[in-house]
């Protein structure tokens, strides 16, 4: 199919106001996505999934019935409505008719929380089941008093939720009732129920009888669509299909005689609480309510979305539909067209039944689930939950339908251009745009300005704007574009570190506008979320050199400006700044060390934004690091004076004294002009090196004494000389410079 095509304004000619400085040149703003046109507002604006806007069904509110929850929906020849409601409290159970005009009156009241189910009978009386502990009540017709057709508590299997209600062509009334999954006949005039027949599952949600007398009916638990001939003398359940998913929520047909399913939740896990129903032979069977009616009464979601299926009228099934986000509660077919009504977000969709996930998104309730439908004589009714209304989507297509975008925020004060429209005929639309400095339009915005010939329109310049799009009959809009150029902001150097004895091997980077991200659009009906990490904030692994420093910094600009930075230095006390590099495209810098005498220091990061501007135009922005020390030259030492020493053992009156062993006494003295010298260690004929301690044990100045006594070790019987040794002596400041010197002992 061909689209017409308008293009408006490709060109941005706008007028600079005064002293405006451009950021990166012009930037636009363009919505055309299904996932960018759903966060906007649509009021009879119908947005299909390749984000066309076209107009939409009109939508009305019915009825408000200032209770929570609407479960239920019907109505009759005359166009009335009749609404289940429901509560969390006994009693709640309720049922009103309403009006063409949106009249209320309430015809029944239960003891139970909520009416589930509601049908019109041929005979204009109106049933209603209740949940749970509940019956299936007959209404008059004239409002009399309302009486128990049908009991569950009189059967064997004791069903403790009733779920759906279907009416034939005599008259006789269908019952899907859960916990267990059962299904019930009950004769047109009352009398003792029939089971039709009963399944493996936890409930039957949902039925529809066809015209054919053929009986539908949708599970949860395992999630099959089954398939009953009601007219055939001893007929079994025919599992028609094993959808993907645990739980069938509704069910609709065609002319055709395709039947279209909805199904939810993940099958063979339910974090829902159990339900205990004890039999009267003392087995117990754990049973767990459905997740989509938990999720309405609690107004969250279930897991992974909703599919819709279809099942063609030769028993072919298909898949014609994910939605991710929204649980379908309810299916129709209205003038050959599929609608859905979803919740938590109260959409409408019209469903594609050709296949190819196709959907248009046709109305926005004011409410949180659209529950149930209920055909009339000029549209749909919809009854929604959280909170409980009625609403009217009529047949016809709006007259004055409007969709008003999301607001967009330039991230900075900008000036905006001419707009970019790709659409059907410029007669079928109007285009509107306002600007504001504040987040939310409600207050202290512009007035809304309508885009003239060529996409030319004048609103103050700001940081945020949005668009309208006021749709004629025949009008249809697939993408808006506003241009607009952000007044320059000053580049931030975020942080600065500075590691003295690391060196970076630099590489060349990718400049951030050479590379073009290639992906597929967010799934219908979810936004994208995308993660990219700052790579100058990740750890960074460097190699070990003392003769070089590195310097790191983190650097940004509001404006998304390409950035190119310079490193200067100075001495602590001095006052002007040295340049050490300049035109740097990388967040890190290693310099060698010996270009800078020892001495404590602090560089500075200056980033500038002049790849993308002027040199008049172009802004900078800086930070200092904290002091650091370059330090490369090692310790002075003095001179290692070492003497031997022999033990002495005295002897008796008229004998000579014994030597009983050696050692050796040595002294040193080191000095170091930057650093305070850190430890020291010695080696006696090239042993292993040991801790030597300096003289008050703690070595935390810039000069250090060493005065110690070692024993001297055996000669080994190799040596020529066993009365020479050597004692060698290493010192270290702080930043691992290190001297060594030795004396010969003999």
């Amino acid at each position: 199919m061909m689209r017409r095509v308008l293009v408006t304004g490709l060109a941005v000619g706008c007028s600079l106001l005064s002293g405006w400085v451009s950021a990166q040149g012009t930037k636009l703003w363009s919505v055309e996505r299904y996932d960018e046109m759903e966060k906007g507002n649509a009021e009879g604006v119908a947005i299909r999934s390749d984000g066309r806007l076209e107009p939409g069904p009109v939508t009305s509110l019915m009825y408000e019935s200032g209770k929570s929850y609407a479960w239920s929906l019907a109505s009759d020849a005359t166009g009335n409505g009749y609404v289940g409601l429901g509560g969390s409290a006994a009693g709640s159970a309720l049922v009103m008719k309403v009006t063409a005009a949106g009249k209320a009156t309430q015809i029944f009241a239960g003891k139970e929380l909520a009416v589930q189910a509601v049908r019109v009978a041929a005979d204009g009386s109106v049933l209603a089941a209740t949940s749970p502990d509940g019956k299936v009540y007959r209404i008059p017709a004239d409002g009399g008093a309302a009486a128990v057709l049908f009991d569950p508590a009189a059967t064997e299997e004791k069903p403790k939720y009733l779920w759906d209600l279907a009416v034939g062509k005599g008259g006789e009334v269908y019952v899907a009732a859960g916990a267990p999954a059962v299904v019930y006949r009950v004769p047109a005039g009352g009398g003792k129920a029939e089971v039709l027949f009963k399944t493996a599952d936890q409930h039957i949600r949902c039925l529809l009888l066809g015209a054919d007398g053929m009986l539908w009916a949708g599970s949860d638990g395992s999630g099959v669509v089954y398939r009953f001939a009601t007219q055939t003398a001893g007929a079994k359940p025919f599992a028609a299909y094993a959808a993907g998913r645990r739980e069938i929520t509704a069910l609709a047909t065609d002319a055709a005689g395709n039947i279209y399913a909805a199904g939810v939740g993940t099958k063979g896990h339910s974090t829902l609480p159990p339900l205990p129903v004890t039999g009267g032979v003392g087995v117990t069977i754990t049973f767990v309510q459905p997740g989509s009616s938990t999720a309405a009464g609690a107004n969250t979601l279930v897991p992974d979305g909703s599919e819709i299926y279809k099942i063609a009228a030769d028993g072919a099934p298909q898949k014609l539909l994910t939605l991710k986000d929204d649980v379908v509660y309810a299916l129709a077919v209205r003038n050959g067209s599929l609608l859905a009504a979803t919740g938590n977000r109260g959409r409408v969709y019209r469903v594609d039944t050709d296949g190819g996930g196709r959907f248009s998104d046709v109305a926005h309730l004011e409410a949180s689930q659209g529950m149930a439908f209920a055909a009339v004589k000029d549209g749909l009714l919809i009854a929604t939950s959280n909170s409980g209304k009625v609403f009217r989507l009529g047949d016809a297509v709006a007259t004055a339908a409007t969709y008003t975008s999301d607001v967009f925020d330039a991230q900075s004060f900008s000036q905006w251009g001419r707009a970019e429209v790709r659409a059907g005929a410029p007669a079928g639309f109007d285009l509107f745009v306002r600007s504001g400095n504040v987040e939310s339009p409600v207050m202290g915005w512009s007035e809304w300005v309508k885009v003239g010939t060529g996409g030319n329109f004048t609103v103050p310049a700001g940081r945020f704007v949005q668009w309208k799009a006021v749709l004629r009959p025949s009008g249809t809009v697939d993408a808006v574009a506003l241009n607009y150029l952000q007044r320059n902001l000053a580049p931030v150097v975020d942080e600065v570190v500075v590691q003295p004895g690391a060196r970076v091997t630099p590489v060349t980077p990718v400049p951030a506008n050479a590379t073009v991200q290639v992906a597929f659009p967010a799934a219908s009906g979810s936004a994208p979320v995308t993660f990219s990490p700052d790579a100058s904030s990740t750890p960074l692994t460097a190699q070990k050199d003392k003769t070089a420093v590195t310097v790191r910094w983190m650097a940004h600009d509001d404006n998304g400006d390409d950035l190119m930075f310079a490193v200067w230095y100075r001495g602590v006390g001095e006052a002007n700044w040295r340049l050490l590099k300049d035109n740097i495209s990388e967040k890190v810098f290693s310099f060698d060390s010996p270009l800078l005498p020892d001495g404590s220091y602090e560089v500075k990061v200056m980033a500038s934004d002049a790849p993308n501007h002027t040199d008049a135009e172009a802004l900078t922005g800086e930070r200092a690091s904290e002091v650091f020390v370059v330090d490369t030259t090692p310790p002075v030492p003095g001179v290692l004076t070492a003497t031997m020493v022999r033990s002495v053992t005295k002897s008796g009156a008229g004998k000579a004294n014994e030597y009983s062993g050696e050692s050796i006494h040595a002294t040193l003295e080191a000095r170091d002009a930057t650093s305070p010298i850190a430890h020291a260690e010695y080696s006696i004929d090239a042993g292993p090196w040991q801790y030597l301690e300096p003289v008050g044990k703690v070595s935390d100045s810039l000069a250090e004494r060493y005065d110690f006594t070692v024993a001297v070790p055996a000669a080994p019987a190799s040596v020529t000389d066993a009365k020479e040794h050597v004692l060698a002596v290493r010192v270290y400041d702080r930043y691992e410079n290190v001297v060594a010197v030795k004396a010969v002992v003999r």
